[in-house]
């Protein structure tokens, strides 16, 4: 019986996924990225290979207001990354989810970023 390797099978589904997914100035890719401790989001072109904003549970902003890689956590970061996305005047994203199920915390950053004012 084989073992399954979780994180090869999430970089294997994010391979395939990033095949389709791509960011432009207009329209930057929304990359989420996860540990056990924090949640990472950034708005990434690219067409020029840099990213435009990010935001994480390690910014002083959320670290003292929540803790962990949880879902109010996520809500904070979505929220702030859209106001980030705000302030350099996008409106559109192209939403990566990173591999990972579009389940619990990906989806608490998601809708905060829709509320906010992104499209995807």
């Amino acid at each position: 019986m084989a073992r399954i390797d979780r994180r090869a099978e999430r970089i294997k589904r994010h391979r395939r996924l990033r095949k389709k997914v791509r960011g432009t100035e207009a329209r930057p890719r929304l990359c989420v990225n996860k540990s056990l401790r924090h949640i990472y989001a950034q708005l990434v072109n690219d067409e020029e290979g840099r990213t435009v904003a990010t935001a994480s549970t390690l910014e002083d902003r959320i670290r003292g207001e929540t803790s962990g890689c949880n879902i109010p956590a996520a809500t904070k970061v979505g929220a702030l990354l859209a106001e980030r996305a705000k302030e350099k005047e996008i409106e559109a994203v192209v939403f990566d989810r990173g591999g990972y199920p579009y389940h619990g915390v990906v989806v608490a950053l998601a809708e905060a970023a829709r509320k906010g004012g992104l499209r995807f």
